[in-house]
Parts: structure tokens; sequence; C-alpha cells
């Protein structure tokens, strides 16, 4: 019996010790291994990393320093859905089965295809509303437009509401609209009402479209050290915690989990899209990540306690897809056993 014991006790503090050593920080060595891969890649602009609740290491190249705002490009869809999270728990919006037609009211325009009534909230949210795309080759045309809004709600249905992921800015706008008529406020302000000011961190005004609403998933600025804030909220389950540990819930309860669920899969990458968050593997472990163009990159490991944030110069030309697997990189080095084990 004893020696059972004995057996039951050093197995369980084997597997103590691995998750333990999961769970390590990342080493100096792979900090510098980081900085030095970063400035091989003359793109980037800054890399920030947080473990545990505490930014570790910053490094700056180029661009806005770590403290202040950069222009996000899509990554700003990943923070609308976070701004759409904490207004359903503020009770703007009931939840996101909610039809976006009842969002919008009286503002919907006329003449639309009696299939938008289909259209909810959480096909907003995971790129599902089935409508013609408004992004790639459709871009210019679609804000070069009057109307955003009745230009991206009056197109084609290229599939079922709930169907293929279609990723499309036009999408997330509808989503920006659809805040502003339910709540009477602009976009903006519920972002730093909701958002900005349980977090502790300022989210400046952004580009309007042509009838003042706030541009959905696309132009925003926030600083590095501000993104670290909404992927700790994510990371910590949609609670904030204070100095003195008291958590407020800002994210409804089970929002993380249903964002991170995959609803539709990137034809680009073949990675999982939930609610504004892309899912993958990486080093072996769950990886949540936004993304925006020109290299501007928010990732989550909530094993390893971790939130990363890259800028990058978001200005044209892009730099292809095979740069999103260079930033994947510097993440996974990172996450390597070899460069993070006990010096």
């Amino acid at each position: 019996m004893h020696a059972t014991v004995l057996i039951v006790s050093f197995a369980a503090m084997s597997l103590f010790s691995t998750s333990i050593a999961a769970a390590n920080e990342p080493s100096a060595n792979a900090l510098q291994a980081l900085d030095q891969q970063a400035q091989a890649l003359n793109r980037i602009h800054s890399v920030v990393v947080a473990y545990d609740g505490d930014i570790i290491h910053e490094h700056h190249q180029g661009g806005p320093g770590v403290a202040s705002p950069a222009n996000i490009k899509s990554l700003s869809k990943t923070v609308l859905a976070a701004i759409t999270g904490a207004a359903i728990e503020a009770g703007v919006i009931e939840s996101v089965e909610q039809p976006m037609v009842e969002l919008f009211g009286e503002h919907l325009p006329s003449g639309i295809d009696p299939k938008v009534s289909e259209i909810t909230v959480a096909h907003l949210l995971a790129q599902q509303a089935g409508l013609e795309r408004t992004s790639g080759s459709n871009y210019g045309a679609w804000v070069a437009s009057d109307n955003w809004v009745n230009d991206a709600i009056t197109r084609p249905f290229v599939d079922e509401p709930g169907g293929e992921m279609l990723y499309s800015t036009g999408t997330s706008h509808l989503l920006s609209a659809a805040l502003t008529h339910a709540s009477g406020e602009t976009t903006h302000a519920l972002a730093q009402r909701l958002l900005g000011d349980p977090l502790n961190i300022s989210i400046r005004p952004w580009l309007r479209d042509p009838q003042g609403i706030y541009f959905g998933g696309n132009d925003m600025q926030l600083s590095p050290r501000a993104l670290i804030e909404v992927g700790e909220l994510y990371r910590n389950d949609g609670i904030v915690f204070d100095e003195t540990g008291n958590g407020e819930r800002v994210l409804p309860e089970g929002w993380v989990e249903a964002s991170w669920q995959p609803r539709g899969t990137s034809r680009w990458t073949g990675d999982g899209y939930g609610f504004g968050w892309f899912i993958t593997q990486l080093a072996g472990e769950d990886v949540y990540y936004g993304r925006g163009y020109g290299g501007q990159a928010l990732y989550v490991i909530p094993e390893r306690k971790m939130t990363v944030v890259i800028t990058s110069d978001p200005s044209p030309p892009s730099p292809g897809g095979q740069f999103q697997h260079q930033l994947n990189r510097l993440v996974v080095g990172l996450l390597s056993p070899s460069e993070n084990s006990a010096l």
C-alpha cells in the first residue's frame, strides 16, 4: 500500500511539474531571439508580450511607440466583437441570436431582400451573413459609394445566412450600424464606455462613413499596450481585475468560449473563425488571434498565460499572406519548450 501511494504521489507530482513547465514564461533567450527575428522583418513596428497579466517584454523598431495609437486595420474586427459582447452584457443587445433587422429598426433601406431578416448578430460576428463580399476586389467601389450600409445590405446573397464564412468588412460595418441604431450612441461612444473605461484604455475616434457610422471592422486606432488589455480580457474569460483582485464582468458569461468556437474556415489559411477570432494551433498549443492588413496581430494563448501583440506598417503594398506565417513563427519561438527551459 505504501509503495502504491508513493507511485501515485510521484505520478501526481510529475503531472503537476509538467503543468507548471508548460505555463513557464518565455525565457530571456526566447525574448532575445524574438527581437532578432523581428528586426529581420522590416515591416514590423512593435512586439509586446504579456505573461500572467503583466507585460514582460516590449520591442519597438519603427512607427508609433508601444503606448501610441496605431492603425490596426482589420484587427478592428476582433475589437468590434468585444464591443458587441460588452453591449450584450450591458443590455444594449439581447443576444447573438437577435436578428439584425430588429436592431436597425426604421433605418433599414427599402427594397432589401427578405432573406436579410434571417441575418443575426452571430452571423455578422462570424462573417456568415451570406451577402456578397465588399472586401477584396469589391472594396474600392464599396468605400467609394455614398452609403456604405445600403451598399453592403443590398448586395446579392451568394450563400444562406449562417453558411460559409465570407470575410467581408461590409458585414462588420453592418454590425457597427446595428450597434449604433440599437443604442442611440455612436460605436465609438459604446467602445469607450463599455470597453475602454473598464479596461482603462483610450479608444480614439476613427473613420466614419458618409452617414456618420463609425467604420466597422477597419481603421481603429489602439496602442499595442491597449490591445494587450483586450487580449487579457478574453484570457480572463471576460472579466477585468483591478489592483486589489476584484473582478468586473465586461463580457457575458460564456462569451469567450462561444467566441473561440470555429463557425467557419478561412479560405486563405484554413484556420477556424469564431466571433472575430481566428483559431489555430502553434507549437502544439491552442491559439486564438485577430489580424489586420500589413501585419497587425493579437494572439492569446490561454494555456501558456500569454498575450502577444504585433503591429506593423499598415500602408500598401500588402506583404502577402506569407507574412502572417512569419508572424506566427515569432509566437512559435516564444512557445518552444527548448527556448523556454530553465537557464
